[in-house]
């Protein structure tokens, strides 16, 4: 080989070596300014991140110094200031974790902005519970001076109402002597116009295939019974309607009762609600006066001895007995 081809493959050869170290160079070079550029970032993040917690910690606190100023003696306003003081404990929490986590710090920031929110609306909340509180105890204060003049006038009542509840005593054992006295003359007055019923009598009666009726003596033949009775003449009574309650009792003791015929229930003298059998009305004159009706059930009578009782105005004007066979 000759000397010119020698030197030019050395010429060839370094200048291979020389473009190679100027790329490593130039890409150490450009490694080092992206490096420069994150650390700075980073630097500067850091110093945002902590920027932003120094300004957190202040805030926090400076909140925490203004609701405790805000303290009193009333129980309901300290333990609304021990949970206001709570939550900011946890919103402070939340956003040291976003300061801390580095990528979220915009997010901190719209936090911390909501955390001086949060502190005015505590601010305005206790604000309202102390004007609450005072009217509170104005209204209290008005109620004590209005239960002073209302215990005076109390007092005073009662020292009247102890008079007039002895006088009312007075007037209400006058008034029951007298409403006494009253029922009883009623009842003398009321006994004194009974109308007086006698001759009671009862016919059984049988009913023939044609039609008409023929006396009988016997149960099982007997298909009504014609009841009969005279009033009699009492000048105390005034003229006028007189109702009179006729009940039949059976040999058992139960009063014949059909409510379609005109049965019912009455109350004699003392109260008592008795069955009728049939009520009979009559235009009273003062004068004796022969009532009459037929009582035809379409049942089948018994045997024995009947009662027939007669009552007017709740007594018992008259009674009488039949006897079934």
């Amino acid at each position: 080989m000759s000397q010119d081809s020698s030197k030019q493959r050395i010429i060839a050869i370094a200048a291979v070596i020389v473009f190679a170290l100027l790329a490593v160079n130039a890409f150490l070079l450009w490694s080092k300014m992206n490096a420069d550029k994150e650390i700075s970032a980073q630097r500067v993040e850091l110093d945002e991140s902590n920027r932003l917690y120094t300004e957190l910690e202040k805030q926090y606190y400076e909140a925490l110094n203004e609701l405790e100023e805000m303290r009193g003696s009333n129980t309901e306003l300290n333990s609304l200031i021990d949970q206001q003081q709570q939550e900011l404990k946890e919103q402070k929490d939340k956003i040291a974790r976003l300061i801390r986590n580095g990528k979220k710090l915009d997010e901190a920031r719209a936090e911390m902005e909501s955390l001086r929110g949060q502190v005015a609306q505590y601010v305005v909340e206790i604000d309202n519970l102390k004007a609450e509180n005072a009217q509170l105890a104005t209204d209290n204060t008005n109620l004590r001076q209005t239960n002073t003049t209302l215990e005076t006038d109390l007092t005073s009542q009662r020292s009247r109402n102890e008079e007039l509840t002895t006088e009312r005593a007075v007037l209400v054992s006058d008034k029951e002597r007298l409403e006494n006295v009253n029922t009883e003359l009623s009842s003398k007055v009321t006994f004194a116009s009974v109308v007086k019923v006698g001759q009671i009598a009862v016919t059984p009666y049988k009913i023939k295939n044609n039609g008409k009726p023929t006396d009988t003596k016997k149960a099982e033949q007997t298909d009504l019974l014609q009841v009969c009775f005279n009033t009699t003449s009492n000048p105390v009574t005034e003229a006028g309607r007189e109702r009179f309650y006729v009940r039949i009792l059976n040999p058992r003791g139960e009063v014949l009762a059909i409510e379609s015929m005109g049965s019912g229930l009455m109350n004699n003298i003392d109260g008592e609600e008795l069955r009728f059998t049939q009520l009979e009305e009559s235009d009273y004159t003062n004068e004796a006066e022969k009532m009459c009706f037929d009582w035809k059930p379409g049942v089948a009578f018994e045997a024995g001895d009947y009662k027939v009782e007669v009552y007017n105005k709740g007594y018992l004007a008259g009674n009488g007995i039949f006897t079934l066979k």
